[in-house]
């Protein structure tokens, strides 16, 4: 590959990584305090793109002599990746690799007071929940109304889970949280469903089949359809 197509392909991975920070795709594949650091690949990459063609320009010597090959025109097939990133950003990991993986919940260092919530439910993250009622055996979670969002997952008898998948950096490492449900669910739950959960604290616990992980019960009392967030992973997580 000539260094024309070196600094080009450089050139578009960079613009790829700044158009990935700019927006909300850089999330499908590093967690969001990860941001600057996507911004700052792009800026030195296009950088390198410059200084690579400008030094080219600047050396010294005769005309280099023209070689008639394919190499330029197959090597800008690398460039094909790179567009498939900005065109065909991959969906967020769901109910598949929920199901597929064991609840990777841990006991956290410690139980923050929760706020009070005078004015309707307590909003929690699944890994919060999760943490409180399983570590903590839901003291701080007793007599309160819960309001907790995530993805529907069934296991392979049909039991219904609330899901969120955590990040310790990228996608790669992705792995789930789950409430188990019980209560008044609706008739029909599809896997990857987003849905907002009403509901109460319950000492009941199951195992995951997968890990044989604690799973916490949740007690439902409502539960409503809502869009996916724009940052589908749980960034309270903590493996």
């Amino acid at each position: 590959m000539n260094r024309v197509a070196q600094s080009a392909l450089l050139f578009l991975l960079g613009a790829t990584l700044l158009h990935a920070g700019t927006t909300d795709l850089y999330l499908r594949y590093v967690k969001a305090g990860l941001r600057p650091l996507v911004l700052l690949a792009g800026v030195v990459l296009i950088a390198t793109a410059a200084a690579t063609l400008w030094y080219d320009h600047r050396r010294p010597g005769p005309p280099q002599p023209e070689h008639h090959h394919n190499e330029p025109r197959i090597s800008w097939l690398l460039a094909l990746p790179v567009l498939a990133l900005i065109l065909v950003a991959p969906p967020a990991l769901g109910s598949y690799s929920a199901s597929h993986t064991g609840t990777a919940l841990t006991k956290p260092f410690g139980f923050p007071d929760l706020p009070d919530s005078p004015d309707g439910p307590l909003r929690l993250g699944v890994a919060d929940y999760a943490g409180r009622a399983v570590y903590d055996d839901g003291r701080s979670l007793r007599d309160r109304e819960l309001q907790i969002t995530g993805f529907v997952t069934l296991d392979r008898s049909g039991a219904p889970y609330l899901v969120r998948m955590g990040l310790n950096c990228c996608a790669a490492d992705a792995q789930p949280v789950k409430i188990a449900l019980t209560g008044s669910l609706p008739p029909v739950l599809a896997p990857d469903t987003w849905l907002e959960i009403t509901g109460r604290y319950t000492p009941r616990r199951t195992k995951d089949p997968v890990n044989d992980g604690p799973i916490p019960y949740l007690e439902v009392t409502r539960a409503k359809p809502v869009p996916a967030p724009h940052d589908p992973y749980d960034e309270t997580w903590n493996a």
